[in-house]
C-alpha cells in the first residue's frame, strides 16, 4: 500500500511515527508524502493542548483531500483519551490507543476489516509494557531519538499525559545499549535520548538515569549524545556528576519550570519550589559554560494574578538561561486545573505569551552575540536551497547557518560563529571533526 503518515505533538511522537514507518518499509508498504494521493493514512496526535485536538480534525481533512479513498488510522494520545470522539470524525476507519501503537502493521489487516469503526485502546496499568522507538532524521544520518522512558507517576494538575501514556516504564539499560550500538553502525552524528519523564527513568532491574548516563560515556560512543527535557527534582547530584565528566554529552539542558511563583507551582503539584529550581540550574550553567538552557513556562493558569506572573517575569530576569518555550494554558478535560476557579481571561493569557516570548527573544539574541568569536562544533542538518547553506546546531544549542554546498559530508565540524543573521549565528569551518 501507499501510505502517508502525520505527527502531532512532541519528539517522543515523532520518534515512535518514524519507528511504525521502518515497520511499513519493512513490510514493503511504500511511505507517500501526507496529503498526496495514498491507501491509508495513519496520524499520530497529541493532546497536550486544546488546539492539538482540533489540529488533528484538520489533518484527517487534509489527508482525505489528497487521498479520499483512503482508510484512515488515528493513534497517539488524543486517540488513548477521547477514543469515541475521534470515531466520530468522518472518514475514520479505525483508532489505536496507547499499548497498540507500535503494533499497529502487525495489526493492520484486522484494523481494517471491520465495516464500522475499529476501536483499540485499552486501559493503561502498572502492568503495561515498555516498547521502545527510535528515529532519524531521513537519509542524512545526522540526527537520531532513541525513546528510553515512557509515561509518568507524576500527578501534575495541568496535565493529561499520565492518563494519555501510562505509568512510568522504561528500556532496560542492556537494550539501549544495543540501540546506541545500531546508530553507531548506522553514522549517525549525534542521538537525542527522549521519554515522557526522562529523569525518572528505572529499568526493570531498578537502574535510574545517573547509570544510564554512566554506560554511554563508558562506551566511547563516535557521535554526541543530547539529552531531551529533565524535571529539576530529578536533576540530582549523580547525574550532573556523570553528565560534566562525559565530554560526549552536550552543554544543553532542557528542565520545565511552568512557574516562576511558589504559589502557582503548589497548585499545579509540581515537586519543587523556585529555590530548587534556581539551586539546580544555578548548578548547572557553572559546571557548562556557555550551555544552552531551555524553560518551559505556561501563562494564564487558573488563579494566576497580575502579581504571580510578575514574580514569574522577576524570576525568570533572575536565573541564567537562553530560550523558552511559551504555552499559552489550555483548559484540559480529565485536569483537576479545568474546574479550579480563578479562571485567566483569553486574552490575558495571550498578553502574557506575548511577554514571555518577548523575554526569550531578547535574551536568545543576547546568548547569541555572546557566542561570537567562539569555536564550537556544529552539525549541518537541513539544506535551504535559496541560501544555499546548511542550517543545524552546536553542541551548546546555538541555531546555526553554514553558507556551503549541498554536497558537503554531513559529519560534525569544527566552526567558529561570526555574525548573527536574524534568529541565527553564520558560522564558518575551522576543520571537520572526523569520527
Amino acid at each position: 500500500m501507499r501510505v502517508a503518515l502525520h505527527t502531532l505533538g512532541c519528539k517522543l511522537n515523532s520518534t515512535e511515527t518514524a519507528a511504525i514507518e521502518r515497520q511499513f518499509r519493512a513490510q514493503g508498504h511504500d511511505i507517500v508524502e501526507y496529503g498526496s494521493d495514498a491507501d491509508l493514512l495513519l496520524i499520530n496526535t497529541c493532546t497536550v493542548t486544546e488546539q492539538a485536538d482540533v489540529e488533528c480534525r484538520k489533518v484527517v481533512r487534509k489527508g482525505l483531500r489528497g487521498a479520499p479513498d483512503a482508510r484512515v488510522i488515528v493513534t497517539g494520545c488524543y486517540a488513548q483519551l477521547q477514543p469515541e470522539e475521534i470515531a466520530s470524525i468522518d472518514g475514520v476507519t479505525a483508532v489505536v490507543g496507547t499499548t497498540d501503537k507500535l503494533k499497529i502493521v502487525e495489526q493492520l489487516s484486522d484494523l481494517l476489516s471491520s465495516e464500522t469503526v475499529t476501536v483499540r485502546v485499552d486501559e493503561l496499568s502498572s502492568g503495561t509494557t515498555f516498547i521502545g522507538a527510535r528515529s532519524g532524521n531521513g537519509n542524512s544520518r545526522t540526527r537520531a531519538f532513541l525513546k528510553i522512558q515512557d509515561g509518568c507517576d507524576y500527578s501534575c494538575s495541568f496535565c493529561t499525559i499520565p492518563l494519555a501514556r501510562g505509568p512510568a516504564r522504561a528500556m532496560s539499560l542492556d537494550a539501549i545499549r544495543r540501540e546506541l550500538q545500531a546508530i553507531a553502525v548506522e553514522g549517525y552524528q549525534e542521538c537525542i535520548l527522549t521519554g515522557i519523564n526522562l529523569g525518572e527513568y528505572r529499568s526493570p532491574d531498578n537502574q535510574r538515569f545517573a547509570n544510564v548516563l554512566a554506560m554511554t560515556a563508558d562506551m566511547d560512543l563516535p557521535y554526541r549524545i543530547r539529552i531531551g527535557s529533565i524535571e529539576p527534582n530529578t536533576l540530582n547530584d549523580d547525574v550532573l556528576r556523570i553528565w560534566s565528566e562525559c565530554s560526549n554529552i552536550v552543554p544543553h539542558l532542557h528542565m520545565p519550570l511552568q512557574s516562576g511563583c511558589d504559589t502557582i507551582l503548589r497548585s499545579m503539584k509540581r515537586r519543587y519550589n523556585t529555590s530548587m529550581y534556581r539551586e539546580r540550574l544555578q548548578t548547572f550553567a557553572e559546571l557548562f559554560a556557555d550551555a544552552g538552557i531551555g524553560i518551559d513556562v505556561i501563562a494564564g493558569y487558573p488563579g494566576e494574578t497580575q502579581s504571580h506572573f510578575d514574580e514569574t517575569v522577576q524570576f525568570l530576569h533572575s536565573i541564567p538561561w537562553t530560550y523558552l518555550h511559551v504555552f499559552t494554558y489550555s483548559e484540559r478535560e480529565l485536569t483537576p486545573a479545568a474546574n479550579y476557579s480563578g479562571a485567566v481571561p483569553m486574552n490575558e493569557r495571550r498578553e502574557r505569551t506575548r511577554i514571555l516570548r518577548a523575554q526569550s527573544q531578547k535574551r536568545t539574541s543576547e546568548f547569541h552575540q555572546q557566542q561570537i568569536g567562539t569555536e564550537r562544533m556544529f552539525l549541518p542538518e537541513g539544506y535551504d536551497v535559496e541560501a544555499r547553506a546548511w542550517t543545524g546546531w552546536t553542541e551548546n544549542h546555538v541555531a546555526s547557518i553554514l553558507h556551503a554546498p549541498y554536497s558537503i559530508e554531513k559529519v560534525r565540524m569544527n566552526v567558529r560563529l561570526v555574525e548573527v543573521v536574524g534568529d541565527k549565528v553564520r558560522v564558518e569551518p575551522i576543520e571537520v571533526h572526523t569520527v
